[in-house]
């Protein structure tokens, strides 16, 4: 018992044993007119460097932040490793200072009233991380 195979041009589904041309969402028949697809390389060429601006864009504004964000850790780390022998208060300015022996010391005396090495102005803000003036 061979099966008999359909031509090419007929649609006939094998599992329904069922012509099924006509329900076709296209035109299944030999003089059916060509389908062509239309082209759309020079959309996709048009879209895709849209795409790329958009991404590369959207890719160095979080460079960007992530650069921020690496820059008040080291801050913080910078300010937390520091020598202070008081309880920085919420909101108040300090100054960040370089000791002859190279070890930071964080102080209240402002820049201009002493000659210490002068590293950087710091307020304590209210989530207990330093912000750089």
């Amino acid at each position: 018992m061979k099966k008999e195979k359909k031509p090419d041009n007929v649609v006939f589904n094998e599992d329904s044993q069922e012509y099924h041309g006509k329900l076709l969402p296209f035109a299944s028949g030999v003089a059916a007119p060509k389908i062509t697809p239309p082209d759309v390389t020079s959309w996709k060429n048009t879209n895709i460097i849209g795409a790329n601006n958009q991404f590369k864009a959207k890719y160095e504004a979080l460079q960007e932040a992530y650069n921020k964000l690496m820059d008040n850790f080291e801050y913080n780390n910078l300010v937390y490793n520091a020598k202070f022998s008081f309880e920085p208060i919420v909101g108040k300015e300090y100054h960040l200072y370089r000791a002859k022996d190279e070890s930071t010391f964080l102080s209240l005396i402002l820049p201009q009233e002493c000659n210490f090495d002068y590293l950087g102005s710091f307020k304590l803000s209210a989530d207990k991380t330093w912000q750089k003036l």
